[in-house]
């Protein structure tokens, strides 16, 4: 298995992925103060032509259930308690009425967890997204970059790119790296093409390599694929991973996950980690469809690096 000692056949030099920060930076793009970064692909046009995807009125959920169960990739899980049951349901101070309610915790980021990327989440040699300085983020919360930058919800035209499908295996080993070339291939096989302003799926089987696999490996993509992102106008990427690959291939430690630092810091570039996507590909499948409406709604975190997410596809 690859790690920072052995380098992945597809690595790529700090002096190579430094070229790339360059090439992909939205930094000034839309002004010294944006912090939406590519969340500016989706304008009004896009948001409507989303809506008229909805045709059969099917909604599929592309997150994770709350993960409460500890495990080798959920070290921190999240908490669920009861703070008032069934069994003294008697509310202190309020004679006669009867509930139930519970208390919820978690620590979002990592790989257990079905969540969004803030900008502010990860930083490029001490910058994030917009060239602002990783100080900015204080340990009473981020003040640049935070996750109210989607604070009134993410909607636009989903597109889920199935790449084993498109591929003819049961998933992506994480030895290989998939590449921009190969998102085009499964472009050309489901007969759509990823445009400005989409959010965009890809499944790389993570899920059901895990049912087959003993190992905790997860696979990626090649850096490359960010040129690929920008050149497209890709509003967000969503993946069944973390996009990375895990264990890492990369061997130069300025760049220890480069899809999440060229594409939060230099590109601005929004990140849904640890979908459920197994549900979406079944339904994709099913109507021949691999275009929908999809809706994200982040919580109002004053301050967040990222928040829990349930996106919902809608067809």
């Amino acid at each position: 298995m690859n790690d920072l000692r052995h380098p992945h056949p597809q690595a790529m030099s700090g002096e190579e992925l430094t070229a790339l920060f360059e090439q992909v930076s939205n930094w000034g793009r839309w002004g010294p103060d944006d912090e939406r970064g590519a969340l500016n692909h989706i304008g009004a046009a896009e948001v409507a032509r989303a809506a008229a995807l909805v045709r059969e009125g099917r909604t599929v959920s592309l997150s994770r259930d709350f993960p409460t169960q500890p495990g080798p990739e959920n070290p921190w899980p999240a908490q669920h308690h009861m703070v008032i049951a069934g069994d003294d349901p008697c509310v202190p101070g309020v004679d006669g009425l009867e509930v139930s309610t519970d208390y919820i915790g978690i620590a979002f980021h990592g790989m257990a967890s079905s969540h969004i990327d803030a900008l502010c989440h990860v930083f490029a040699q001490g910058r994030m997204y917009n060239d602002h300085p990783a100080t900015e983020v204080k340990s009473t919360g981020a003040r640049r970059n935070t996750i109210m930058a989607a604070r009134d919800g993410i909607v636009g035209r989903g597109v889920l790119l199935d790449v084993p499908r498109a591929l003819g295996v049961a998933f992506v080993d994480p030895e290989h790296l998939t590449t921009a070339a190969e998102l085009q291939a499964t472009e050309a096989a489901l007969g759509v093409t990823v445009g400005k302003g989409d959010l965009l799926m890809v499944r790389l089987g993570r899920d059901v390599r895990r049912a087959a696999m003993a190992d905790q490996a997860v696979p990626g993509l090649d850096p490359r694929v960010v040129a690929w992102l920008h050149e497209r106008q890709v509003a967000v990427l969503g993946g069944d991973g973390v996009h990375d690959p895990i264990p890492s291939g990369v061997v130069h430690r300025d760049w220890a996950m480069p899809i999440h630092m060229l594409g939060l810091a230099g590109m601005g570039l929004h990140l849904m980690d640890n979908l459920d996507l197994e549900p979406l590909a079944e339904v994709c499948a099913e109507l021949g469809r691999w275009t929908f409406q999809l809706v994200a709604a982040p919580l109002r975190i004053a301050g967040g690096t990222g928040s829990p997410l349930n996106p919902i596809a809608i067809f």
